[in-house]
């Protein structure tokens, strides 16, 4: 089935949210379409992922603005953290709070913009396929 532009388009504007520091519950969103079978799970991940992919990169791009000493002083354990493992801390940018943080960290750090989108995107991704999984699985 396909879904409703005004449904893809609340989903998309919650999971951007949710990728800020802003309450998005984009969970939430995509388990009420996915639960109500008027569209196509895939279709929804899809819209979920783009979504908070850039919203995620929006971080990203707050944390290249920053001034040299201003990602240190905002988030030292995210920093921490990304200069360790580098952008492979990107697949974790989904966990609620310190997702944004790696976010803004890694754009400080200046980690390369195609392989932090790839992470993130990758990351978010699995975690919308969970969501959607888990729901399917309840409601059938």
């Amino acid at each position: 089935m396909t879904p409703s532009a005004d449904a893809l388009a609340l989903l998309f504007a919650s999971s951007f949210l949710s990728a800020t520091l802003l309450p998005g519950n984009s969970e939430i969103v995509l388990a009420a379409l996915v639960a109500d079978r008027s569209a196509g799970a895939w279709t929804l991940i899809g819209v979920a992922t783009v979504g908070n992919t850039l919203g995620g990169l929006t971080s990203y791009g707050l944390g290249r603005l920053l001034p040299a000493e201003g990602g240190r002083r905002l988030a030292p354990r995210a920093v921490a953290l990304a200069q360790r493992y580098g952008v492979a801390t990107l697949l974790l940018s989904w966990v609620p709070l310190i997702g944004d943080a790696l976010c803004v960290a890694s754009g400080w750090l200046r980690h390369n913009l195609f392989v932090a989108a790839a992470a993130i995107a990758l990351g978010k991704f699995a975690r919308y396929v969970a969501v959607a999984e888990g729901v399917r699985r309840i409601v059938t």
